[in-house]
Protein backbone atom coordinates (compact mmCIF):
# COMPACT_ATOMS: atom_id res chain seq x y z
CA UNK A 1 0.00 0.00 0.00
CA UNK A 2 1.24 3.38 -1.32
CA UNK A 3 -0.53 6.15 0.59
CA UNK A 4 1.05 9.11 -2.13
CA UNK A 5 -0.86 7.00 -4.37
CA UNK A 6 -4.27 8.17 -3.46
CA UNK A 7 -5.15 11.63 -5.18
CA UNK A 8 -5.09 14.67 -2.99
CA UNK A 9 -3.96 13.13 -0.18
CA UNK A 10 -1.76 15.63 2.32
CA UNK A 11 0.33 15.73 4.89
CA UNK A 12 1.60 12.01 3.89
CA UNK A 13 5.26 12.88 5.65
CA UNK A 14 3.84 14.15 8.89
CA UNK A 15 3.55 10.88 10.80
CA UNK A 16 0.09 11.01 11.88
CA UNK A 17 -3.07 8.52 11.57
CA UNK A 18 -4.73 8.80 8.72
CA UNK A 19 -8.10 10.15 9.23
CA UNK A 20 -11.59 8.62 7.07
CA UNK A 21 -14.51 11.21 8.26
CA UNK A 22 -17.54 12.20 7.29
CA UNK A 23 -21.44 11.67 7.70
CA UNK A 24 -22.94 7.77 7.42
CA UNK A 25 -24.60 8.89 4.18
CA UNK A 26 -24.54 12.02 1.60
CA UNK A 27 -28.19 13.71 2.47
CA UNK A 28 -27.70 17.50 0.50
CA UNK A 29 -24.44 19.08 -1.50
CA UNK A 30 -25.02 21.55 1.24
CA UNK A 31 -24.44 19.77 4.55
CA UNK A 32 -21.33 17.44 2.34
CA UNK A 33 -19.74 20.71 2.41
CA UNK A 34 -20.68 21.94 5.44
CA UNK A 35 -19.13 18.92 7.18
CA UNK A 36 -16.11 18.66 4.80
CA UNK A 37 -15.06 22.17 5.27
CA UNK A 38 -14.88 22.18 8.85
CA UNK A 39 -12.66 19.06 8.76
CA UNK A 40 -9.96 20.00 5.99
CA UNK A 41 -9.46 23.14 7.92
CA UNK A 42 -8.97 21.02 11.48
CA UNK A 43 -7.02 18.50 9.46
CA UNK A 44 -4.89 20.78 7.86
CA UNK A 45 -4.28 22.89 10.81
CA UNK A 46 -3.17 19.27 12.38
CA UNK A 47 -1.49 17.89 9.41
CA UNK A 48 -3.17 14.71 9.21
CA UNK A 49 -3.69 13.13 6.10
CA UNK A 50 -8.22 12.98 5.38
CA UNK A 51 -9.71 11.31 3.03
CA UNK A 52 -13.71 12.95 2.87
CA UNK A 53 -16.69 9.68 3.75
CA UNK A 54 -19.55 9.96 2.59
CA UNK A 55 -21.97 6.87 1.49
CA UNK A 56 -23.79 7.64 -1.95
CA UNK A 57 -26.65 5.05 -0.99
CA UNK A 58 -27.15 3.01 2.41
CA UNK A 59 -28.23 -0.54 1.05
CA UNK A 60 -28.04 -2.53 4.12
CA UNK A 61 -30.71 -0.71 6.50
CA UNK A 62 -32.72 -3.04 9.70
CA UNK A 63 -35.99 -1.62 8.23
CA UNK A 64 -37.69 -1.20 4.86
CA UNK A 65 -38.74 2.37 5.58
CA UNK A 66 -35.19 3.27 6.60
CA UNK A 67 -33.18 6.20 4.70
CA UNK A 68 -31.34 4.84 1.44
CA UNK A 69 -29.98 7.80 -0.23
CA UNK A 70 -31.03 11.00 -2.32
CA UNK A 71 -30.41 9.23 -5.41
CA UNK A 72 -27.20 7.33 -6.75
CA UNK A 73 -25.61 10.26 -9.46
CA UNK A 74 -27.06 12.92 -7.35
CA UNK A 75 -25.13 11.27 -4.26
CA UNK A 76 -21.91 11.15 -6.83
CA UNK A 77 -21.47 14.05 -7.61
CA UNK A 78 -21.68 15.34 -4.63
CA UNK A 79 -19.16 13.44 -3.62
CA UNK A 80 -17.12 14.85 -6.84
CA UNK A 81 -17.57 17.96 -5.88
CA UNK A 82 -16.70 17.99 -2.42
CA UNK A 83 -13.34 16.61 -4.00
CA UNK A 84 -12.84 19.34 -6.24
CA UNK A 85 -13.98 22.23 -4.05
CA UNK A 86 -11.31 20.76 -1.05
CA UNK A 87 -9.09 19.11 -3.04
CA UNK A 88 -9.01 16.26 -1.07
CA UNK A 89 -9.67 12.55 -1.63
CA UNK A 90 -13.03 10.81 -1.68
CA UNK A 91 -13.81 7.39 -0.11
CA UNK A 92 -17.82 5.44 -0.45
CA UNK A 93 -19.05 2.24 0.17
CA UNK A 94 -20.73 -0.07 -2.42
CA UNK A 95 -23.21 -3.27 -2.41
CA UNK A 96 -23.50 -4.40 -5.95
CA UNK A 97 -20.96 -5.07 -8.51
CA UNK A 98 -22.16 -2.87 -10.76
CA UNK A 99 -21.59 -0.10 -8.11
CA UNK A 100 -17.69 -0.65 -8.32
CA UNK A 101 -17.50 0.58 -11.86
CA UNK A 102 -19.92 3.35 -11.28
CA UNK A 103 -18.58 4.94 -8.00
CA UNK A 104 -14.80 4.72 -9.64
CA UNK A 105 -15.57 7.08 -11.85
CA UNK A 106 -16.38 10.07 -8.94
CA UNK A 107 -14.45 8.55 -5.92
CA UNK A 108 -10.65 7.44 -5.21
CA UNK A 109 -11.82 4.88 -2.77
CA UNK A 110 -13.80 1.89 -2.81
CA UNK A 111 -15.51 0.72 0.46
CA UNK A 112 -16.03 -3.05 1.05
CA UNK A 113 -19.06 -3.07 4.03
CA UNK A 114 -18.51 -5.34 6.70
CA UNK A 115 -21.33 -7.28 5.84
CA UNK A 116 -19.91 -8.26 2.17
CA UNK A 117 -16.49 -8.81 2.89
CA UNK A 118 -16.66 -11.97 1.87
CA UNK A 119 -18.42 -11.33 -1.26
CA UNK A 120 -15.52 -12.20 -3.81
CA UNK A 121 -17.28 -10.93 -7.02
CA UNK A 122 -17.72 -7.56 -5.20
CA UNK A 123 -14.10 -7.30 -4.12
CA UNK A 124 -12.81 -8.49 -7.27
CA UNK A 125 -14.48 -5.80 -9.14
CA UNK A 126 -13.35 -3.22 -6.41
CA UNK A 127 -9.67 -4.11 -6.97
CA UNK A 128 -10.10 -4.30 -10.89
CA UNK A 129 -10.97 -0.46 -11.06
CA UNK A 130 -7.80 0.09 -9.74
CA UNK A 131 -8.95 2.39 -7.06
CA UNK A 132 -7.72 1.82 -3.12
CA UNK A 133 -10.18 -0.75 -1.46
CA UNK A 134 -10.96 -0.15 1.93
CA UNK A 135 -12.50 -3.65 3.56
CA UNK A 136 -13.69 -3.32 6.71
CA UNK A 137 -13.42 -6.74 8.85
CA UNK A 138 -16.86 -8.66 9.17
CA UNK A 139 -18.23 -8.62 12.39
CA UNK A 140 -18.14 -12.26 12.23
CA UNK A 141 -14.64 -12.69 11.24
CA UNK A 142 -11.59 -13.46 12.84
CA UNK A 143 -8.37 -10.79 12.07
CA UNK A 144 -6.47 -13.77 11.07
CA UNK A 145 -9.20 -14.48 8.15
CA UNK A 146 -8.43 -10.94 6.54
CA UNK A 147 -5.47 -11.95 5.22
CA UNK A 148 -7.85 -13.57 2.18
CA UNK A 149 -9.61 -11.08 1.80
CA UNK A 150 -6.62 -8.82 1.14
CA UNK A 151 -5.43 -11.70 -1.12
CA UNK A 152 -8.28 -10.92 -3.32
CA UNK A 153 -7.00 -7.77 -3.95
CA UNK A 154 -4.04 -8.12 -4.47
CA UNK A 155 -3.97 -11.35 -6.72
CA UNK A 156 -5.97 -8.90 -8.67
CA UNK A 157 -3.18 -7.19 -9.34
CA UNK A 158 -4.04 -3.97 -7.07
CA UNK A 159 -1.71 -3.20 -4.24
CA UNK A 160 -3.72 -0.60 -2.76
CA UNK A 161 -5.93 -2.09 0.18
CA UNK A 162 -6.57 -1.32 3.30
CA UNK A 163 -8.51 -2.92 6.05
CA UNK A 164 -10.80 -1.30 8.61
CA UNK A 165 -12.19 -3.04 12.35
CA UNK A 166 -15.41 -2.33 13.27
CA UNK A 167 -15.86 -4.72 15.60
CA UNK A 168 -17.45 -7.87 16.57
CA UNK A 169 -20.23 -9.10 17.58
CA UNK A 170 -20.89 -9.70 21.70
CA UNK A 171 -24.22 -10.74 21.98
CA UNK A 172 -27.15 -9.77 20.01
CA UNK A 173 -26.70 -6.02 20.53
CA UNK A 174 -23.06 -5.01 21.13
CA UNK A 175 -19.55 -5.20 19.47
CA UNK A 176 -16.31 -5.45 21.02
CA UNK A 177 -13.18 -4.23 19.39
CA UNK A 178 -10.22 -6.81 20.21
CA UNK A 179 -6.97 -4.73 20.12
CA UNK A 180 -4.98 -7.87 19.42
CA UNK A 181 -6.12 -7.82 16.38
CA UNK A 182 -4.37 -4.78 15.10
CA UNK A 183 -0.56 -6.33 14.97
CA UNK A 184 -1.84 -9.45 13.51
CA UNK A 185 -4.06 -7.51 10.57
CA UNK A 186 -0.86 -5.07 9.80
CA UNK A 187 0.92 -8.37 8.42
CA UNK A 188 -1.52 -8.15 5.72
CA UNK A 189 -2.31 -4.07 4.82
CA UNK A 190 -2.78 -0.81 6.87
CA UNK A 191 -5.57 -0.67 9.27
CA UNK A 192 -8.15 1.24 10.48
CA UNK A 193 -10.01 1.53 13.70
CA UNK A 194 -13.58 2.29 12.49
CA UNK A 195 -14.14 4.24 15.98
CA UNK A 196 -18.11 4.84 15.58
CA UNK A 197 -19.34 1.93 14.20
CA UNK A 198 -17.50 -0.13 16.69
CA UNK A 199 -19.77 1.50 19.29
CA UNK A 200 -22.77 0.90 17.66
CA UNK A 201 -25.25 -1.15 19.50
CA UNK A 202 -27.12 -3.32 16.69
CA UNK A 203 -30.78 -5.20 16.06
CA UNK A 204 -32.48 -3.28 18.32
CA UNK A 205 -36.29 -4.49 18.84
CA UNK A 206 -37.32 -0.95 17.19
CA UNK A 207 -34.91 -1.69 14.09
CA UNK A 208 -33.09 1.99 14.70
CA UNK A 209 -29.60 1.00 15.37
CA UNK A 210 -28.11 2.08 19.02
CA UNK A 211 -24.93 3.61 20.05
CA UNK A 212 -22.46 4.75 22.88
CA UNK A 213 -21.07 7.79 21.58
CA UNK A 214 -19.60 9.20 24.68
CA UNK A 215 -17.05 6.52 24.36
CA UNK A 216 -15.62 7.73 20.91
CA UNK A 217 -12.75 9.80 22.56
CA UNK A 218 -11.61 6.13 24.97
CA UNK A 219 -11.99 3.78 21.75
CA UNK A 220 -10.31 6.33 19.32
CA UNK A 221 -6.73 6.67 22.18
CA UNK A 222 -7.06 2.77 22.48
CA UNK A 223 -6.68 2.94 18.77
CA UNK A 224 -4.31 5.42 18.45
CA UNK A 225 -2.10 3.36 21.26
CA UNK A 226 -2.53 0.12 19.78
CA UNK A 227 -0.86 1.22 16.86
CA UNK A 228 -3.43 1.71 13.71
CA UNK A 229 -2.45 3.49 10.78
CA UNK A 230 -5.67 5.62 10.54
CA UNK A 231 -9.22 6.15 12.22
CA UNK A 232 -12.58 6.01 10.62
CA UNK A 233 -15.01 8.54 12.30
CA UNK A 234 -18.32 9.95 11.19
CA UNK A 235 -19.87 12.98 12.30
CA UNK A 236 -22.66 14.91 11.48
CA UNK A 237 -23.45 19.12 12.98
CA UNK A 238 -26.65 17.67 14.05
CA UNK A 239 -26.42 13.93 15.19
CA UNK A 240 -29.94 13.41 16.50
CA UNK A 241 -31.49 14.70 13.13
CA UNK A 242 -29.21 12.30 10.88
CA UNK A 243 -30.72 9.96 8.24
CA UNK A 244 -28.71 7.04 9.42
CA UNK A 245 -26.08 6.19 12.17
CA UNK A 246 -27.22 9.35 14.17
CA UNK A 247 -26.84 7.32 17.48
CA UNK A 248 -23.07 6.84 17.10
CA UNK A 249 -21.92 9.66 15.54
CA UNK A 250 -19.34 12.52 16.97
CA UNK A 251 -20.76 16.00 17.19
CA UNK A 252 -18.80 18.42 14.36
CA UNK A 253 -18.23 20.39 16.93
CA UNK A 254 -16.27 18.08 19.28
CA UNK A 255 -13.87 17.20 16.13
CA UNK A 256 -11.15 19.26 16.95
CA UNK A 257 -10.27 19.15 20.49
CA UNK A 258 -10.55 14.86 20.06
CA UNK A 259 -8.56 15.23 16.82
CA UNK A 260 -5.76 17.52 18.45
CA UNK A 261 -5.76 15.69 21.50
CA UNK A 262 -4.83 12.12 19.38
CA UNK A 263 -2.44 14.03 17.00
CA UNK A 264 -0.50 14.52 20.15
CA UNK A 265 -1.20 11.09 21.36
CA UNK A 266 -0.09 10.11 18.16
CA UNK A 267 2.95 11.62 18.59
CA UNK A 268 3.98 10.54 21.73
CA UNK A 269 3.40 6.88 20.14
CA UNK A 270 5.46 8.10 17.54
CA UNK A 271 8.42 8.36 20.19
CA UNK A 272 8.06 5.12 21.87
CA UNK A 273 9.02 2.86 18.51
Amino acid sequence: MDFTQIPQLRHTDSKQFFLLSGPCAIEGEDMALRIAEHIVQVTDKLRIPYVFKGSFKKANRSRVDSFTGIGDEKALKILRKVSETFHVPTITDIHEVSDAAKAAEYVDILQIPAFLVRQTDLVIAAAKTGKTVNLKKGQFMSPESMKHAVAKVTDSGNEQVIITDRGTMFGYQDMIVDFRGVPTMKQYAPVVLDVTHSLQQPNQSSGVTGGRPALISTMARAGIAAGVDGLFMETHFDPANAKSDGANMLPLDRLEKLLTDLSRLRTTINSLD
